[in-house]
């Protein structure tokens, strides 16, 4: 690792600990030349895959457009910022850890789906009408009714 402060290639590693829930290696750094210290953070290269839209479109998958979604359906529902982040967290390493090279859109409406579950029921169900696209009331009753014996 290139020191930061002086360039030089040869630093050496004081201590290393686990970050960010394990998915990262937080390593202290020692430059042998200057002396100074620094951090460096280490991740697994993963690849998110590609979203299959209906029409048989693919594009790229967009955490901006997934968390839009989320905090759209979570709008003025007591839920933590924090809970809200894991929970993208959750389906990002989901997607990942399938090591599928493309993923359909109903297949991750279903992610999202599960973990609004989870963290509010009304968000939950605001998901769901627009993306199941309910037509009538009916539709509504029958998912508060899962949701009730669940």
């Amino acid at each position: 690792m290139r020191c930061p402060f002086c360039a030089t290639q040869d630093t050496r590693v004081l201590d290393s600990r686990l970050a960010n829930e394990g998915d990262q290696v937080r390593r202290r750094r020692e430059c042998t030349a200057c002396k100074e210290r620094f951090t460096t953070y280490e991740v697994a290269e993963l690849a998110l895959p590609r979203i299959v839209k209906r029409d048989g479109m693919r594009q790229p998958f967009e955490e901006i457009k997934l968390r839009a979604g989320m905090h759209k359906a979570l709008e003025k529902r007591p839920v933590d910022s924090d809970d809200i982040e894991a929970a993208i967290n959750r389906i990002k390493k989901d997607l990942m850890g399938k090591g599928e090279r493309e993923i359909s859109t109903q297949e991750l409406g279903e992610k999202v789906m599960k973990e609004l579950s989870i963290l509010d029921h009304v968000a939950f169900v605001r998901f769901a009408s627009v993306y199941r696209s309910f037509q009538d009331v009916s539709e509504f009753t029958d998912i508060i009714e899962n949701l009730q014996k669940k």
